[in-house]
């Protein structure tokens, strides 16, 4: 069987990029907020229903300005079950991460275990939309005023997602998209940090350049994370196509709710009907002992197969060597997913025949 990749780059026809190029191409300008730079913020202000944003390189570099944007000092509590750039954006301001465990059920960080982690430290909570899935915003906001903390999302996953018709991504103080080339919404690499004030705005755009106030000042210490022409447009010519390819994202989701929803020893992970979601992942959890066998011999016999699903998170961040000295805590709900999460291939360009055979493969497995 050909190889079925856990995910797919959404990628504009050619033919339709090649215009943009050429017009780059003739303008000389190939960075530093050109046209398409500047076009791309507009059109994803109005597609994500925003009032700023900001793009970057990458969303790590995102993630590491929008914590120094905020002039952060102290603790940041956040979650132990995500991917390693949420700690390590944390880390790079000299800042200390907190992880807590995460709910069971929505696998975000558990609001309830929160206060218990504050201190006389705390600065910040950073949370993550896991798979998209809002965090229970209402309850972390509460608490962030409770106690005067900022809070920033990494909504790396949550690209166009809705909860009761509005936006998450206005959310917090501040919200980072990831625009790397495995997200549904790509600009080949990049990110973005969504603000609520042109004052903010201005702000993260002079971080991401070097900290230029103006040609003859610097006023802080920023660094080099604009996103350049080539990948604006790119991001540009995507746009049109990417509300239609999430559309088949949930098609997929629902070939697979209807073939696993009766294998014993599987749950899918669903989202509530009042979310619009983007279905960047679909992850299942793994019960060995009423599935008959591992999570990781499903793994690995889908790869075999030439299924290439993704452990997804896992390990945990704290169980790195580089976050040893971070691993305090009992993460009891995020040791026990990480271990028993398998993220099934899910794009645009899979079809339902695709879908039957890996869940054939899952059964068979079984066997």
């Amino acid at each position: 069987m050909k190889k079925i990749t856990v995910t797919s780059p959404l990628l504009p026809p050619l033919e339709e990029l090649t215009p943009y190029l050429e017009d780059i191409w003739s303008r000389k300008w190939l960075t530093n907020s050109g046209y398409y730079h500047q076009q791309l913020e507009y059109e994803l202000c109005k597609y994500l229903d925003v009032p700023y944003i900001s793009l970057f390189s990458n969303g790590t570099l995102a993630l590491i300005t929008a914590l120094q944007a905020l002039e952060l000092k102290g603790e940041v509590i956040t979650t132990p079950y995500s991917f390693v750039a949420t700690s390590h954006a944390i880390k790079w301001n000299n800042l200390k991460p907190v992880f807590i465990d995460i709910d069971p059920n929505t696998f975000n960080i558990d609001t309830n275990k929160i206060e218990e982690a504050i201190t006389a430290n705390t600065c910040a909570i950073l949370p993550v939309h896991v798979y998209g899935n809002p965090c229970d915003h209402d309850a972390i906001q509460a608490i962030a005023d409770k106690h005067n903390l900022k809070v920033i999302y990494d909504a790396a996953h949550a690209f166009g997602v809705r909860k009761n018709g509005q936006s998450i991504l206005n959310m917090g103080d501040l919200s980072i998209l990831s625009f790397h080339a495995t997200k549904t919404y790509s600009t080949i690499e990049g990110g973005a940090i969504v603000c609520d004030s042109l004052e903010m705005k201005e702000k993260l755009d002079h971080l991401k350049n070097f900290g230029f106030e103006s040609e003859a000042e610097i006023s802080t210490c920023g660094m080099n994370s604009k996103l350049n022409e080539v990948q604006a447009a790119f991001g540009l010519a995507s746009l049109k196509y990417i509300s239609d390819a999430i559309k088949k994202r949930e098609k997929v989701a629902e070939h697979y709710y209807e073939r696993l929803k009766n294998i014993s020893g599987i749950t899918a992970f669903e989202v509530e009907s009042h979310i619009d979601f983007n279905y960047s992942y679909f992850p299942i959890l793994i019960d060995e002992s009423t599935f008959g066998v591992s999570r990781d011999r499903l793994f690995e016999e889908l790869k075999e197969n030439n299924v290439l699903a993704r452990r997804y998170f896992f390990p945990l961040i704290t169980d790195f060597s580089a976050y040893k000295d971070y691993n305090k805590g009992k993460f009891v709900h995020s040791e026990k997913i990480s271990k028993s999460v398998i993220c099934l291939p899910i794009h645009h360009e899979i079809t339902h025949n695709q879908v039957k055979e890996i869940v054939r493969i899952i059964q068979e497995c079984r066997k």
